[in-house]
């Protein structure tokens, strides 16, 4: 149906001023006098980081001023727990304010009760001030005769640039002690001054380079690297070493067929009918295949594209670049995974599609779903809306299965042929009876303490980030230890791939894989350590909440590095096999 030009043309018009009033509100820059809105957040104790409450759940009180409507403007900022609500607080661009009341609050038993338990358990609250953060603390609590005082009045000093704001502080002031029945009066003052703070640095004053460029941090990435380098010396020397003996054995020509035969009764060769052999569960194997590539390209462009446009200076940037990475990626997932099955011989290749579309989304669904309920149960502003939920499923139903769906059809296709060096036996030989560090489990459990070695600096800066009050931005170092990661975790898998078969134990599918993902055991382990040691924790919410996303944490990196070593582990037992002559 064609509409008339005029209507058309209104249209257009319409969607240029909503896209210029967008444009506009996002350019942060201000006219004189213009309007600044102090938006309120979230109120939690100092101690965990991620439980936080709305801020009016307090019985704070609102200035005088229209409310403007609550909203969660983009889905990681929901998922994240942001909870901006409209101050009611009248700021002008450069217009000094000096001490005013903005509003009042009779303090009955209930709301005493309410900011004595805040203040008790050192809760601080949050605020922003075009998107800057700002923290104060609720008030102070005095020991000496069991009194609780309130911080009532609000100092805010906000830096300028031009017609730019590049610096916000609050201090807090006015004390005032706690007693049922009293009327407690808010009041708040604005500063502005002049700053030659650029714009494009005024997120510098919440990094602290002291603590993640500290020596330990270089030392740590220095000694990583050097141990690649040892690492990849050691295994070429000791795999080119072993294997140049094992072609001349395998491949002489001048010994008679009694020592060919007595040769020939130990080592990775007795398996070649059986090496390539489908494993059990191949359905899942490609599934965790599929979906560890997928993540692998999904930290690698994100850690790119943070190191470029520093996404961690924006509200919630990151965590939306991860969501949109990740369902754009997913044909990589359907690509692998769908490849290996078809190489595995599997025939039910639409139930792998589907159980590698949703494996990570579905752990990652479990893990919150189980935490939201601890959330809603506490109200607390990490409990996720219903509304972010059907986001998700949405996400998952209309883009990253049909997204997928793509990827298997393509990996089938073009690299879907077995195309194996040596032919399968048709009965599976016996596994012989071998030394107890041989075998698969036991080469698991000690096959990740090399990778996690490379890694576990790295790992407590991570962990100090997001559970205490730090803001990760050495995205160069991260990207780094990614690599070195991946570098070690292939090597470990190829020399333990080595000795399983050289024990005649031709199961290095799952045992490669396992391998690399045991690393996530190990992060685990560490997350305990650092909760006990490191933290001050306490609660149910906040505990619940460390031990399911530190598990979440755990679960993703080890499918990511168990895609690493069946990647290493693979391309090992395709070239062995391919070199050395099979009669």
């Amino acid at each position: 149906m064609w509409l008339p030009r005029s209507k058309l043309f209104n249209i257009i018009v319409f969607f240029c001023i909503v896209n210029y009033i967008k444009t506009d509100e996002h350019e942060h820059k201000y006219e004189p006098n213009e309007e600044v809105v102090l938006w309120v957040n979230t109120v939690g104790p100092y101690h965990n980081r991620q439980e936080t409450y709305p801020y009016f759940s307090l019985p704070f009180c609102a200035g005088p001023k229209p409310s403007i409507n609550h909203y969660h403007e983009t889905l990681g900022e929901n998922l994240l727990g942001v909870e901006l609500e409209f101050s009611g607080v009248n700021i002008a661009f450069r217009g000094d304010y000096t001490k005013t009341e903005y509003c009042s609050v009779d303090l009955t038993k209930e709301k005493y009760e309410l900011f004595a338990y805040a203040i008790k358990n050192h809760y601080w609250y949050q605020m922003y001030i075009d998107d800057l953060p700002i923290w104060g603390i609720v008030g102070e609590y005095d020991e000496k005769d069991d009194s609780y005082w309130l911080w009532t009045h609000k100092k805010f000093e906000i830096g300028y640039n031009q017609d730019r704001i590049v610096d916000v502080n609050l201090t807090s002031e006015a004390k005032v002690k706690l007693t049922p029945g009293i009327n407690i009066k808010f009041s708040y003052e604005v500063s502005w001054k002049s700053s030659n703070i650029k714009f494009e640095d005024r997120f510098e004053k919440y990094l602290d380079p002291g603590f993640f460029q500290h020596r330990i941090h270089w030392f740590s990435i220095f000694n990583s690297f050097m141990m690649v380098i040892f690492l990849v010396g050691i295994v070429s020397m000791i795999l080119m070493r072993t294997l140049r003996k094992d072609y001349a054995r395998y491949n002489e020509k001048d010994i008679d067929d009694l020592e060919r035969d007595l040769g020939d009764e130990y080592g990775w060769k007795q398996v070649h009918g059986d090496v390539f052999r489908s494993p059990p569960f191949s359905t899942f194997l490609a599934s965790l295949y599929g979906s560890g590539c997928q993540l692998a390209s999904v930290a690698l462009v994100v850690v790119i594209l943070t190191i470029i446009g520093e996404l961690y200076t924006e509200r919630g940037s990151l965590l939306n670049t991860v969501i949109f990475m990740y369902a754009v990626t997913s044909p990589v997932n359907g690509f692998f995974g769908g490849g290996l099955y078809a190489r595995l011989g599997g025939k039910l290749w639409i139930r792998q599609m589907v159980i590698g579309s949703l494996l990570v989304p579905g752990f990652v669904s479990i893990t919150a779903f189980f935490i939201n309920f601890i959330a809603i149960y506490y109200q607390a502003a990490k409990a996720i809306h219903f509304t972010s939920m059907l986001a998700i499923i949405a996400i998952c139903a209309f883009i990253i299965l049909p997204c997928n769906l793509i990827g298997t059809l393509l990996g089938r296709a073009l690299t879907g042929q077995a195309n194996y060096p040596c032919r399968i036996n048709a009965v599976p030989r016996p596994i012989p009876e071998k030394k107890w560090y041989t075998d698969p489990l036991v080469i698991t459990v000690f096959g990740g303490l090399l990778p996690f070695g490379s890694i576990f600096i790295e790992v407590y800066f991570v962990f100090t980030s997001f559970w205490a009050y730090k803001i990760y931005y050495v995205y160069g170092f991260m990207l780094l230890v990614f690599l070195i990661l991946l570098v070690v975790t292939v090597c470990v898998t190829i020399v333990t791939t080595y000795f399983l078969l050289n024990a005649e134990d031709y199961r290095w599918q799952w045992t490669s894989f396992a391998t690399g993902a045991s690393i996530g055991l190990y992060i685990y382990l560490y997350a305990f350590y650092y909760y006990f040691f490191k933290t001050k924790m306490y609660g149910l919410f906040q505990t619940v909440f460390y031990f399911g996303y530190m598990a979440l944490l755990s679960g993703i990196l080890g499918i990511m590095c168990g895609t690493f070593g069946y990647t290493g582990a693979n391309y090992f037992v395709r070239i062995i096999y391919s070199t050395v002559k099979i009669d």
